[in-house]
């Protein structure tokens, strides 16, 4: 929806200085630019602007799972000890290590990392035949897992966004042509999100042969993989037995090692969960099977970590525009007639939001034109707008792309035209 955000009405503005406890690009920029704010290592809070790049980057998702025929649906985030015992996750839980706590009675309770053991029993109650199935979910959820590391912003946190998927069906064929399609749906979500992804082959477990993860290739990532960047072929190098130089499998070109951030990951599940509660159907001929599950994950809020870790420059972020948190940034530079400047910014901020843009509208009345100017590089929404006396006096605009060094002047009228379809 398009709106009119003033400035002057956000409580949390740009930081002068960037947070000295910061050691990744997202983890500063973002804290300093006013878009998240730490409350203890690896908590964030989102603040206004935070919020809408969030909203903006779960709306992609939302389409693309919805497209996919998945359902959204909303699990809880405090879960009994009982489902995490059938599985054995409640003692050895891997890598991930769950919040446990005690409520009165000594009742038991954990803080869900994942929702496997949620999700299954859930469906079980109403899958009974071959006819129910298949079918998937998601949600889109807050997560938590007691990270020993939890110092690189929203790459790594305690507490995070996720939203997971799950599919189930009658037979191994339809799980992986589900599986396919889904991959292809990330693709298409982090291509959108202005993401550059490897699908690297990464561990299956018991499970597959392979799982597979989504990464972006950054300094600041804390996976390593072995990649070829002729093909796209990668492995995580956890699994893998190629050393760099080596052929790649896919073509003849050498494989490259490079540091990543995995933003997804896919998973053939098959009957590891359905199986420990017991979630059959009956088929056609009659006789019982179990079903068979597919687990398909990507973080929202480490998504919007890795845009900021791929998308900046010495001045600030650099926001695409399918996620930035206002498509305009308009800029009122006040000199002897302060009337004046309000009076146009007012006409060209409707004008933008009627055409369907959000507006950031700096209207703040107590900052210099190098401030203002500085904020604006540091938020990095797609277009600036700058408007003073000289253009109201003259109905012109000062418009500049976040990528481009030079001002120009254009007229009102061509303003639109210039900044494009929101």
């Amino acid at each position: 929806m398009s709106d009119i955000l003033r400035q002057s009405q956000i409580f949390a503005a740009p930081l002068r200085e960037p947070p000295q406890d910061a050691e990744t690009v997202n983890h500063r920029l973002l804290v300093q630019a006013g878009f998240i704010d730490q409350l203890m290592a690896g908590v964030f809070s989102y603040l206004p602007l935070g919020l809408k790049v969030l909203t903006n980057i779960n709306r992609i998702i939302r389409e693309e799972m919805n497209a996919l025929g998945a359902l959204e649906l909303l699990l809880p985030a405090l879960h009994p000890k009982e489902p995490w015992a059938t599985t054995g996750r409640w003692d050895d839980p891997g890598p991930a290590v769950m919040f446990r706590l005690k409520a009165r009675g000594e009742k038991e309770y954990g803080l869900g990392w994942t929702h496997e053991e949620i999700v299954t029993p859930l469906i079980k109650k109403w899958t009974h035949s071959y006819r129910d199935l298949p079918f998937a979910v998601y949600q889109i959820q807050v997560k938590f897992r007691d990270e020993p590391r939890a110092r690189s912003g929203l790459i790594r946190g305690r507490e995070f966004l996720m939203k997971d998927l799950y599919s189930f069906h009658t037979n191994e064929a339809d799980l992986l042509q589900y599986y396919q399609r889904v991959q292809e749906a990330y693709l298409r979500i982090f291509h959108r999100v202005g993401l550059a992804v490897l699908v690297a082959e990464a561990s299956g477990g018991a499970f597959s042969k392979y799982s597979h993860e989504f990464q972006v290739l950054t300094e600041s990532g804390e996976d390593h993989l072995r990649y070829c960047d002729h093909c796209g072929y990668a492995q995580n190098a956890e699994i893998s037995s190629l050393n760099v130089g080596d052929p790649c499998p896919k073509c003849t070109s050498r494989l490259k090692e490079g540091r990543a951030i995995e933003v997804g990951n896919i998973f053939q599940l098959k009957a590891r969960f359905t199986s420990a509660f017991d979630v059959t159907f009956v088929d056609a001929d009659g006789s019982k099977k179990p079903v068979l599950m597919g687990c398909y994950g990507l973080g929202p809020s480490r998504v919007m970590g890795a845009i900021v870790e791929c998308h900046n420059d010495q001045r600030g972020i650099v926001w695409p525009s399918s996620v930035a948190p206002c498509t305009v940034h308009v800029l009122e530079i006040f000199g002897r007639s302060a009337s004046a400047v309000r009076t146009f910014s007012r006409e060209v901020t409707e004008r933008l939001r009627d055409a369907g843009h959000s507006v950031l509208f700096d209207d703040r009345e107590h900052r210099s034109p190098g401030e203002k100017f500085a904020d604006a590089d540091l938020i990095g929404i797609p277009w600036r707008i700058v408007i003073s006396e000289k253009h109201a006096a003259s109905r012109t605009v000062g418009v500049k792309g976040r990528r481009e060094t030079e001002e120009r002047g254009i007229p009102l009228e061509a303003l639109l035209s210039t900044v494009g379809a929101p």
